[in-house]
């Protein structure tokens, strides 16, 4: 537990720590000078960060994944359709609303528009929760990935065709937002345990991804389904962390609300898995309280992610891109730079990274994985920089290709890679990107006299889920090139191949 707790400690340091240079470097060289008061309260915020996400972390690891790999042996061995639906629309929805990256989200749209917080969280609960049971169905009924995943994004691009521009950039945010560091866990341990019981080892191997890709499209699509609903509302768009900004003054005043949020939002969780105890795993009386001090640990450091976030990390985010905005080239390179360096230790990363070594028996490395994923989401934030601040370039000039692309290489990368790019896609969207980068891109947004902070404001965390998404499966058709090169010696290297090589050399002399 102490060697545990010491290494989550220096993966979030890592993770923290390149942000916090960036934004002292910018500090002292006087590109982005901040209040001395705000400052130390970013560093304050940082440490809590660091500190909540390893609680959080460890929590997961002996809680809530455990809980994830024993429901879906359960689901499995059932071998019931019902249950497994069922199954994915409790869990899912649940897993979504405890996910803390969506209620960062949820909070900034609360905030800077007239939509409701809490109908976005509720919403895209409901929307996870549906898709996940369209994965289980998928798993069960062997339809491959790549189809459903075209139909799926198909069915997306004709939806944005009526979607106002307002929520178009909060749809795809919130499908990178609600896949973050305890839905990922959860969804990938429920798609293994339930794949693992699989007799075909090749299937199981690819069943054992993708199914973050298939529920993250779920809460694109209830979003767009709610903006039915604001149709001729005239949204008027406010100052991007005026609210946080006056909460945030103090940690203190901040502690009740979130205690009360993490316990409302771990509650149902634990329900569950105290029900499935009783009726299911039946787990001897050391190893079930084991998982509820797991759930122990989530909550601390549920508690201590959000006291940091709202008490000086995300304001600063701001302040630095509203600094920025009128420096064009500085605000491009400092936006590649956090996107590259922030997924190099995100914790959902780290998880999927691990899995795939592992389920793949160490044929797809964690560097071969993680390189393409720094440049990919390094890109993804350059650009959505770009897109505020150059206002012709609208989100879906971006998101249109970069599907149509993604969708086109699905049919032809193999299709574990299309799993893995699509899972990836979801985990690169970690706490970092929804609450720093996001704020960063929002300041900048806030600064731009032309842009429209509800439009500008959002679609950052839709290009940061795309563009590993191409890259990974560009590292699929890499690696069956090799795969086929290698095939190509052994079959030439092999006696019967240089047999007929000298057969045919003999009738030519």
């Amino acid at each position: 537990m102490h060697n545990s707790l010491l290494g989550k400690l220096k993966d979030n340091l890592l993770s923290v720590a390149p942000i916090c240079a960036i934004v002292l470097i910018l500090h002292f060289t006087g590109a982005a000078r901040l209040e001395g008061f705000l400052l130390a309260r970013f560093l304050a915020g940082a440490v809590m960060i660091v500190l909540g996400l390893a609680f959080f972390l460890i929590g997961v690891d002996i809680g809530v994944t455990p809980l994830g790999d024993r429901t879906g042996e359960t689901l499995a061995r059932a071998n019931k359709i019902w249950i497994a639906v069922a199954a994915g629309l409790v869990l899912g929805f649940f897993i979504s609303l405890a996910e803390p990256g969506l209620t960062v989200l949820a909070k900034q749209v609360d905030t800077v528009t007239e939509i409701s917080g809490t109908g976005i969280l509720i919403t895209v609960s409901v929307g996870l929760a549906l898709l996940l049971a369209v994965g289980f169905l998928r798993v069960i009924f062997n339809i491959p990935l790549y189809k459903l995943l075209i139909g799926l994004y198909i069915l997306i691009g004709a939806a944005a065709v009526f979607t106002p521009p307002e929520f178009l950039g909060i749809a795809f945010d919130a499908s990178g937002a609600t896949t973050g560091i305890l839905a990922v866990p959860f969804i990938l341990a429920l798609a293994v345990g339930t794949s693992s019981l699989k007799r075909d080892t090749k299937a199981s191997e690819k069943d054992s991804f993708g199914l973050v890709a298939v529920a993250s499209t779920g809460a694109i699509l209830s979003v767009m389904v709610l903006s039915l609903f604001y149709r001729g509302t005239e949204f008027g768009g406010a100052a991007a962390g005026a609210e946080t900004d006056a909460g945030g003054a103090a940690f203190l005043p901040l502690l009740p609300g979130i205690l009360w949020d993490g316990l409302i939002t771990l509650l149902p969780l634990l329900v569950i898995l105290v029900i499935l105890q009783i009726f299911s795993f039946k787990l001897h009386r050391r190893a079930f309280v084991k998982m509820l001090a797991g759930f122990v640990y989530a909550y601390i450091g549920l508690a201590l992610f959000f006291l940091g976030v709202n008490g000086g990390f995300m304001e600063v985010g701001r302040q630095i891109g509203q600094a920025l905005s009128d420096k064009t080239a500085l605000a491009l390179i400092i936006g590649f730079l956090i996107g590259f360096v922030t997924i190099l230790a995100e914790p959902a990363v780290y998880v999927l990274t691990h899995q795939i070594e592992d389920v793949t028996s160490g044929y797809v490395k964690r560097i071969a994985v993680s390189v393409p994923l720094c440049i990919g989401v390094g890109i993804a934030v350059l650009l959505a920089v770009l897109r505020i601040l150059i206002p012709a370039i609208q989100l879906w000039h971006y998101l249109l290709p970069g599907y149509v692309i993604a969708v086109v290489l699905s049919i032809f990368t193999p299709k574990l890679f299309v799993g893995i790019a699509f899972d990836a896609g979801g985990v690169a969207t970690g706490p970092m990107t929804a609450t720093f980068i996001l704020a960063f891109t929002q300041g900048i947004a806030d600064a731009s006299g032309g842009a429209n902070i509800i439009i500008e404001g959002f679609g950052m965390i839709s290009m940061v889920a795309l563009l590993p998404i191409i890259t990974l499966q560009v590292l699929g058709l890499i690696y069956k090139r090799k795969v086929d090169k290698k095939e190509a010696r052994k079959t030439l290297d092999s006696p019967q191949a240089n047999e007929q090589e000298l057969s045919e050399r003999h009738e030519e002399g």
